[in-house]
């Protein structure tokens, strides 16, 4: 099986378990009820997307702390584009967990925003990559755009955990959601939370699979660029 049938293959199945997440989700799933009033809570349905999009944005980082580190030792533009797609589906998953949390921040809490220590460090993130991206795009290719972009990859690992533990070193609202009981997953619920995960996990292997090959095509193009202009 070549790469072509593999990354299509993994694109389709990827594709169905998100396509089964939504059914299940959505007509398997209960809706969870307020603590306080029993009014059941539609916008709970969040919640299966927000978890999923955050765990593949905090697996987007590990990658890029990999490829970072790897192409700080080696110096081997491989790696470096690598750590650049890695960074770009992390972005893409971790700006769906801003703009979910607000959503259901807005039916939990009554605002939109809070400082709350998991938001906040959440943003940092966000932000971090934000910038990584923006160095890329702004900064000439080369090793010394290469090099600000590991050491933003780097930096944006080091909050990862910081952003994990936040509500457990600090006073916050937001709930520990790696806790069945904090969250009050019934088994038809948590099937379709870890169906979620798994699909959302292999979308993001497939966006990266795509994109990682995508910019090796670039490189190609850009090497072959340089050689006609060097004959001229």
């Amino acid at each position: 099986m070549n790469r072509s049938t593999g990354r299509t293959i993994l694109g389709l199945v990827s594709i169905f378990g998100i396509l089964l997440a939504l059914t299940l989700v959505f007509f398997y799933a209960p809706l969870a009820g307020d603590p306080t009033t029993g009014r059941a809570l539609p916008e709970q349905k969040i919640f299966y997307f927000h978890i999923a999009s955050a765990w593949n944005g905090f697996l987007g980082f590990g990658l890029v702390f990999v490829f970072s580190i790897a192409y700080l030792w080696k110096r081997d533009r491989r790696w470096d584009r690598l750590a650049t797609a890695a960074m770009e589906i992390s972005w893409l998953y971790f700006t769906i967990v801003m703009v979910t949390g607000p959503i259901w921040g807005r039916v939990a809490w009554g605002v939109w925003w809070t400082w709350d220590p998991r938001l906040t460090t959440s943003l940092v993130l966000w932000i971090i990559a934000t910038a990584y991206l923006l160095v890329r795009a702004l900064v000439h290719q080369g090793e010394r755009a290469a090099i600000i972009c590991a050491a933003f990859g780097i930096l944006g690992f080091v909050d990862v955990p910081i952003v994990f533990m936040s509500i457990r070193w600090w006073r916050a609202q937001h709930p520990v959601i790696l806790s069945t009981e904090s969250v009050g997953l019934t088994p038809p619920m948590l099937v379709a939370f870890i169906t979620s995960l798994v699909a959302f996990t292999l979308f993001f292997f497939y966006l990266f699979w795509i994109r990682a090959d995508l910019a090796s095509s670039e490189d190609t193009v850009a090497h072959l660029k340089e050689r006609a202009r060097a004959r001229l």
